[in-house]
């Protein structure tokens, strides 16, 4: 499945005999000898929710959060559903060919980022070439969000990989580079363990939380991403909503002990 253009390969294993392989699914991803996808999903029984999701980076990494993925989900489970993920327990709900996920409440504080030490957070006092004066906010998933006035000049592919790997940041960091137009953003997202992505849903959402703190848009917001649009709500204290589709692409039966 797909959320514009933001792919997963997503595994029910309440259906199956046996588990797979966690060792296996940096492989399982891969474009050229695997399936393919940015992120690999697993659902399994929750005592919490409807369902659990565990969400694997392409290079076998965990999330904990993946606001595509969780659209995904529940366009396949086809109905209003709650879903426990590592970051807690978020939900959706379906409107015609949209779906709306509540996706919680944004961390602020340093050390829910994480940062390696103490440091406004929404002002980082660090700089890579041009990008400077970085939000940070955790949505689910760790992001740091720059507003430049052009993203030709940003080569994200270069500096993606060393900001999302710096040692302020002990659990690495998404990174998001942004540009406001009217009440709309127009974002480019480096994931974490996945590279530079087509959409990112909590990256929409952490970029939607820097601009309405810092006042340069009015909720709610239209996130103008390489893969399509997503719309995200949020108010001070308040929960944050996002919306927008989700793609079934195809179903099918592998060997998993074949990769």
């Amino acid at each position: 499945m797909h959320g514009l253009g933001n792919d997963f390969i997503i595994v029910d294993e309440r259906c199956m005999d046996k588990p797979v392989n966690r060792e296996k699914i940096a492989a399982y991803a891969n474009r050229y000898t695997g399936i393919g996808c940015d992120q690999f999903i697993l659902l399994n029984d929750s005592d919490k929710a409807d369902v659990a999701m565990q969400i694997y980076n392409s290079d076998g990494s965990k999330a904990g959060a993946c606001g595509n993925a969780s659209r995904c989900v529940v366009s396949l489970i086809d109905k209003n559903i709650s879903i426990e993920t590592d970051s807690g327990i978020i939900s959706g709900k379906k409107h015609d060919k949209k779906i709306s996920m509540n996706m919680g409440k944004p961390l602020f504080d340093w050390p829910s980022i994480p940062l390696a030490y103490a440091m406004d957070s929404s002002r980082l006092p660090l700089a890579w070439d041009s990008l400077n004066n970085g939000f940070c906010v955790n949505v689910g998933n760790p992001h740091i969000i720059f507003f430049v006035n052009d993203h030709s000049e940003i080569k994200l592919n270069l500096l993606g990989p060393i900001i999302e790997n710096d040692t302020i940041f002990p659990e690495r960091i998404n990174v998001n580079i942004a540009r406001v137009d009217g009440n709309e953003i127009i974002l480019h997202v480096w994931e974490r363990g996945a590279g530079l992505t087509r959409a990112c849903g909590t990256g929409a959402c952490a970029t939607a939380i820097a601009a309405l703190t810092k006042k340069l848009v009015q909720s709610p917001v239209d996130i103008i991403l390489p893969g399509g649009t997503l719309t995200i709500e949020w108010r001070e204290g308040e929960d944050i909503f996002m919306s927008g589709d989700a793609v079934h692409i195809y179903q099918g039966e592998t060997d998993w002990d074949s990769f």
